[in-house]
């Protein structure tokens, strides 16, 4: 069965130079601290495409250490995200075989909230029971 998680992040989004100057093509670096039942940090990379009628995707990759619910290790998350004309679809998941420590073998998904500024996540997940 699966366990939750949830609660708040602060996320720093840092634009990398691209060598071939295409505006339509994006990279960024990801460092994010999150609080709640996720305490800990992540670093990450950000790759983008957009276009003028408001549709684009985005796919990233972030290593996230810390502490889920009393358990310390660490996690890969690997983002999808398409919007088609302004509505967005975002798929957040826990890469399979990435837990290290205590947190060995963990599988699930995460969503992300924002809200007047603010952004928060709620976690999804699960572990083997012999942890």
């Amino acid at each position: 069965m699966p366990t939750h998680a949830s609660g708040t992040f602060e996320v720093k989004l840092l634009p990398q130079k691209d060598e071939g100057g295409d505006p339509s093509l994006g990279r960024m670096t990801i460092d994010k601290q999150f609080h709640g039942d996720l305490e800990g940090v992540s670093k990450g990379q950000m790759l983008s495409a957009g276009s003028a009628e408001g549709s684009g995707v985005y796919l990233a990759v972030e290593k996230v250490t810390g502490t889920l619910n009393g358990r310390t290790g660490a996690f890969i998350l690997y983002h999808t995200g398409i919007m088609t004309r302004k509505v967005p679809q975002l798929s957040i998941n826990i890469a399979p075989d990435s837990g290290t420590g205590q947190l060995a073998g963990i599988t699930g998904k995460m969503n992300i909230i924002i809200a007047n500024g603010k952004h928060s996540y709620e976690l999804e997940y699960t572990l083997p029971e012999s942890q």
